[in-house]
């Protein structure tokens, strides 16, 4: 009888903590634990959407709560069917590279989009919810996340739930932005024909086969937002190249070096990632 009511008495707290305010900014983890990735935070003000099974299924000082997506992600290519579907069962990763975190499982119903290229991996938007947790602490906690009383509403406004990790913006000197409707400026290689590091470039991403018409030598090109082709993408280092049909005619941001293409003014771009902007 005793453990049945501290039991009560426990669901009882925790579940007065679900309808009150963080107090400060908390890391929300794919796991219990400290140790587990920290995929996103949650600022003062938010109030947490706990899941139903918060208090029994969850170690003590930690809340189960649920985000609605979408979220970011990446997947190797081999974990990609011919038809460009995440295999059921793999690893959905915070960052293109093995030791980046585990968002999650891939699942039979999930919907996703694929966005990126990096290499081996592939980036891809995921539209499911996800449970997560944060870390409410416990009596011995001086600083706990959860106040007794509703946060100042002069709290920083908080952006919304589960939304996507970002890309890195992309800065007004990124070549292939210009004023609508006016030529981006010219990318300047300087006297030797190549620049020193790779950089990122913004533009429309167009095929540059057309019927009828000798092959050019490259494939894909970019075009600023006057519509204007200012270079060739050599695309050969991005290994899952069955999905570059996916990304015609979008907007995108690709890192890599340029050059100038042999025996021509033109310049290509060596491109290492591809996603969308």
């Amino acid at each position: 009888m005793k453990t049945k009511l501290l039991l009560l008495a426990v669901s009882i707290a925790t579940a007065a903590a679900f309808a009150t305010p963080l107090t400060k900014t908390t890391a929300v983890h794919t796991q219990p634990d400290q140790s587990s990735p920290a995929f996103t935070f949650l600022k003062a003000g938010t109030e947490p959407a706990a899941t139903t099974d918060a208090v029994a299924g969850t170690p003590a000082g930690w809340l189960a709560i649920e985000l609605p997506g979408p979220f970011e992600a990446y997947v190797q290519n081999k974990d990609l069917t011919k038809g460009l579907d995440v295999k059921v069962g793999c690893n959905l990763y915070l960052a293109p590279k093995l030791d980046g975190g585990v968002l999650t499982v891939a699942q039979k119903d999930d919907q996703s989009t694929l966005t990126g290229l990096h290499g081996k991996w592939t980036q891809i938007r995921l539209e499911r919810k996800l449970t997560a947790y944060i870390y409410i602490g416990g009596p011995a906690d001086s600083t706990p996340s959860f106040a007794s009383t509703p946060a100042s509403a002069s709290a920083a406004p908080t952006p919304p739930v589960g939304a996507p990790m970002s890309a890195p913006p992309v800065s007004p000197g990124v070549y292939g932005v210009a004023t609508p409707g006016h030529a981006a400026p010219t990318v300047n290689l300087g006297d030797g024909g190549a620049s020193t590091l790779p950089r990122q470039f913004a533009g429309k991403f167009v095929s540059t086969r057309r019927p009828f018409t000798p092959r050019r030598p490259y494939d894909w090109a970019l075009t600023d937002d006057a519509g204007k082709r200012y270079a060739y993408l050599d695309v050969s280092k991005l290994l899952q190249t069955d999905q570059i049909e996916n990304y015609a005619n979008h907007t995108v941001v690709v890192f890599g070096a340029a050059k100038n293409a042999p025996d021509s003014k033109e310049i290509v771009i060596q491109v290492e990632t591809l996603q969308l902007k």
